[in-house]
């Protein structure tokens, strides 16, 4: 997939010296490597772009969605990596993409304990990384799966995130059916349109709207039409409260495996340009065939349906405001003071962009709670903000549906979040 990243070269021996100028937007290196983590078979592929020359203030970390690698973002990379100051890591979550692929194994007992495990196999990992790169803060961007488990992580590592950028998130609204016990799993779902919809309808479809929502806006353009739902077969149902994973039909098919795989890729990035298309289907055919692991992890976290068992809606008005030192010697604990969350949707996703207005809405009345019981210095510091984007003429894949309008509104977050970390820092120097 990287062949198809244009402008940017890659560091030789880490070397950077010898390269030349060649952009407009300055000189930019890549590199691939394995960061080990403790324990046996524990490794992240790492993606990583900096800018030559320049001193790197702040920190973007980009995480995929189920079952998928860093590679599908090989179209936001260039773009992203333009914004002086900025260095740039894309991950394979542990499990899952090229990284290692540890057996896996849920040890707790009850519900509650069976979701906080599957969790903490992807964000403890994703923090020891961040601990091994020596890395203060960072932007965190993540992708469906990626996008819940980015929650995740900024409710167990307080302190640690300057920004939160959830692109079509899994797991916002809640679900009766997926949380309670006594229900059963719900019958109907609008995953489906995943493996039926097309990536060329998708993005010559004509906008239910008069103009798309953009990078600033303080509202997004709301859908019209409800998101369709279909009926789950039996056989899905069943399968997923199995632990079948949906790749173990790719490795049990053998010599069929690449023609199911080509059915999904040909048919939902069939607007991509031929040979983009050829080479992502054979990347994903080499990622769904591997060993299964991370993928596990998909039925403790969700239920059919990609309903979550442990929604985000129920838990975002805590993003931000966790203990980050505890009182101690008499001084009062440190806590959060806010962070800047924003949801990102595609016009036409299967994920519904009202989760992401009903948790705008949650964060707007935190942060009204926290100012009326702030310190002086508590509201100095207060942070808070919730916005919800839509991405024009994309689906659930916004970053490979739309690439020029998903880049241009995560740029621009990105030169919003180093301002405001500059001005931060400033102040707290003077």
């Amino acid at each position: 997939m990287l062949t198809h990243v244009p402008v940017l070269k890659e560091a030789v021996s880490g070397s950077t010296d010898d390269l030349e100028n060649s952009s407009l937007f300055g000189q930019r290196v890549w590199k691939t490597q394995m960061v080990h983590l403790s324990g046996k078979n524990r490794a992240l592929n790492e993606y990583s772009v900096e800018r030559v020359g320049e001193k790197a203030d702040e920190t973007l970390v980009m995480l995929h969605g189920y079952g998928a690698g860093l590679g599908l973002f090989y179209r936001n990379f260039e773009p992203l990596s333009r914004v002086k100051g900025w260095r740039l890591f894309a991950l394979d979550m542990l499990g899952m993409g090229n990284s290692s692929r540890p057996d896996w194994k849920i040890n707790a007992k009850t519900r509650e304990g069976k979701i906080t495990e599957a969790e903490d196999w992807f964000v403890d990992s994703l923090e020891e990384w961040r601990r091994i790169r020596g890395i203060e803060k960072f932007t965190l961007l993540g992708h469906s799966l990626g996008g819940y488990l980015a929650v995740s992580y900024a409710l167990k590592y307080p302190g640690r995130l300057n920004k939160l950028i959830l692109a079509s998130p899994v797991g916002i609204p809640e679900d009766p059916y997926a949380v309670s016990a006594e229900l059963p799993d719900p019958e109907d779902s609008t995953i489906a349109s995943e493996f039926t919809d097309d990536q060329e309808s998708i993005v010559r479809r004509t906008s239910t709207d008069e103009r798309p929502a953009r990078a600033g806006d303080k509202k997004p353009v709301a859908k019209k039409e409800e998101p369709k739902r279909r009926q789950l077969p039996g056989w899905v149902v069943w399968a997923w409260d199995a632990n079948v994973s949906p790749f173990s039909l790719v490795r049990f098919a053998g010599p069929l495996g690449p023609s199911l795989v080509s059915g999904w890729t040909s048919r939902r990035f069939n607007h991509l340009p031929e040979p983009e298309r050829a080479t992502l289907h054979t990347y994903a055919y080499s990622l769904f065939r591997q060993k299964g692991s991370g993928e596990y992890a998909l039925p403790y976290l969700l239920a059919p349906g990609a309903h979550a068992r442990r929604p985000v809606i129920q838990r975002i008005r805590d993003v931000g405001r966790q203990v980050i030192r505890p009182a101690a010697g008499g001084a009062p604990a440190l806590r959060e003071c806010g962070l800047p969350i924003v949801f990102m949707y595609g016009e036409h996703d299967w994920m519904d962009v009202a989760g992401g207005l009903a948790a705008e809405v949650r964060i707007q009345r935190r942060i009204e709670e926290a100012l009326r019981t702030a310190t002086p210095d508590e509201r100095r510091r207060e942070n808070g903000s919730a916005k919800v984007l839509v991405v024009p003429n994309a689906g659930h894949h916004l970053y490979l549906d739309n690439p020029d309008d998903f880049n241009t509104m995560v740029r621009w977050e990105m030169e919003q979040t180093r301002s405001h970390e500059q001005t931060r820092r400033r102040t707290e120097t003077s």
